[in-house]
């Protein structure tokens, strides 16, 4: 089989997903014309080398509608030939678009394909779809369709996790992402995004702030109302063994909504060197998984255990991990489980710190991943996501200088 490389990757900064954010007047579609024509202009791709562009977005309606990905194509001039496509696991849609274009090279009906995802929540708000999953009594009902938050919650109940363990988690992030970009850690893959007249309306991840632990711990709980209001009786009504839930997350413990979007580059060494570009990284596998709906936010967690059981390796192979923070509990859990260490688990901060574009979250992860290993010399790396209703999606990537384990 054909081997996939990752090429190049290029995102938005982040921006705050409200009215008064930096991204909040700059449409979805707009966001992926700007990383379409900065591949070109900044990375040196020919669009005639582009076999097809396949993008993720978690809410699929009004400005993210009418596959985003072939309009985008038309829009940003590139040639007719191209197609596109859209996909959506929810806020793992962006690995699973990378791991879509991995499938197309790998499996030879592709040469180069550009993906990534996108999600303006400025523009497109959460459930603006109006699902069955959201919406129906009946199905919210039948598979217990819990707010992603009260899951978090249930997750650090079950784990027993304290409030202070969960806010000296999200501390970690907002330092680490501040000292991150202080050391020009994201300058080579964020593209500034400019307005209409050319001057910047954003270039640094939006949310990233300096917070304290008095701070911190001064937050009130986010979802303890949300609970009250009916979703702690029906999460309880499909756990029998919990008697309660514990509302532990905050603002500062969950991840903060925002506006982006992240593009990357995979195709054959072949292509790669028709198109003047260096391989990166090698895609070394994928996997999607699935997990209760009410205990949602496992699924990343089970999607990195079966990707690397696949290629043979263990979490102690692993150099990098760039795993979404869908809120402290679920980090926690996962380092706690799989051994991830702070050395090599999300070292650069990640989205509780500097924002949660959902379909764009993984496509930026992998490019995350795919620079911290060259930057380290660690050998193999893996970004991942959960989602809503129990999804989950991993990519592992492996670095082609690697010098050490790491």
């Amino acid at each position: 089989m054909t081997e996939a490389f990752v090429l190049g990757s290029l995102r938005t900064p982040r921006g705050k997903a409200h009215a008064g954010g930096g991204l909040a007047g700059v449409s979805p579609l707009s966001l992926v014309e700007k990383l379409l024509g900065g591949l070109v202009h900044r990375l040196g791709l020919d669009p005639e080398a582009v076999d097809d562009v396949v993008l993720g977005s978690a809410t699929q309606v009004g400005a993210q509608g009418g596959n985003l990905a072939r309009t985008a194509v038309l829009t940003a001039g590139w040639p007719q030939r191209v197609p596109g496509q859209s996909v959506n696991r929810f806020c793992a849609s962006g690995i699973d678009a990378v791991a879509t274009a991995s499938a197309l090279v790998k499996s030879g009906q592709a040469d180069l394909v550009v993906a990534g995802g996108v999600d303006s929540v400025s523009a497109v708000p959460m459930f603006a779809d109006q699902g069955p999953l959201w919406t129906d009594p009946a199905v919210v009902e039948a598979i217990g369709s819990v707010h992603m938050g009260i899951a978090a919650d249930i997750a650090a109940t079950e784990l027993g996790l304290t409030r202070a363990e969960l806010d000296a988690y999200g501390l970690r992030s907002q330092a680490r992402a501040a000292a991150a970009w202080a050391d020009g850690f994201y300058d080579s893959t964020v593209l500034p995004v400019r307005g209409p007249d050319g001057t910047i309306v954003l270039a640094h991840d939006e949310h990233v702030r300096a917070v304290t632990a008095d701070q911190m711990a001064a937050l009130p709980a986010a979802f303890a109302e949300l609970g009250a209001g009916g979703q702690d009786a029906l999460a309880l009504r499909h756990l029998p063994g919990l008697a309660e839930i514990q509302h532990l997350h905050t603002r500062g413990t969950s991840p903060s909504l925002a506006d982006g979007a992240g593009l990357v580059i995979v195709g054959t060494a072949e292509a790669a060197a028709r198109a003047g570009l260096t391989p990166l990284a090698r895609v070394v596998g994928a996997a999607s998984a699935g997990s209760d709906p009410v205990r949602m936010l496992a699924a990343g967690q089970i999607a990195i255990e079966r990707a690397l059981s696949r290629a043979g390796l263990t979490p102690a192979d692993l150099d990098v991990v760039e795993f979404a923070e869908a809120f402290s509990a679920l980090c926690l859990k996962i380092q706690r489980e799989l051994g991830f260490g702070e050395g090599r688990f999300n070292v650069n901060g990640g989205t509780i710190a500097m924002g949660h574009a959902f379909g764009a979250t993984g496509a930026i992860l992998i490019g995350q991943a795919v620079e911290q290993l060259n930057r380290s010399g660690g050998r193999y790396g893996v970004a991942a996501v959960s989602g809503a209703a129990g999804l989950g999606s991993a990519l592992l990537l492996e670095n082609l200088t690697a010098t050490s384990k790491g």
